[in-house]
């Protein structure tokens, strides 16, 4: 394994839960897959389809997302939003998640080679 290889393997390992609570507080306001892709995609989240519709259908299976068909337009659409579970998941997670960046920030930075 090279070491871009090695880099990308875990900065893809970091990233993965940090999607799980971008999407728990992103849809506190309803959003469709796609728009809540572009929308995780603008703020800096690289994430691709066949990672964010596994992972949304995933969370609603477990109660933190609920989902409801709108077809008022030409194309049906699946909405979610987060569930009252999800919404205390997401705050659990932001918890753990700033106790862990304080925790990192508090440690040596690395020393350049």
């Amino acid at each position: 394994m090279t070491e871009t290889e090695a880099l990308d393997t875990h900065l893809q390992e970091l990233r993965r839960g940090t999607v799980v609570l971008a999407c728990l507080r992103l849809l506190q306001d309803p959003g469709y897959g796609y728009g809540l892709l572009e929308e995780l995609q603008a703020r800096g989240f690289d994430v691709d389809a066949n990672t964010l519709y596994p992972l949304l259908r995933r969370l609603e299976k477990q109660g933190h997302l609920s989902s409801e068909w709108n077809t008022d337009e030409a194309r049906p659409r699946k909405f979610y939003r987060t569930s009252a579970e999800g919404t205390r998941l997401a705050a659990a997670l932001s918890a753990d998640f700033d106790a862990l960046a304080r925790a990192i920030a508090a440690l040596p930075a690395p020393s350049a080679s």
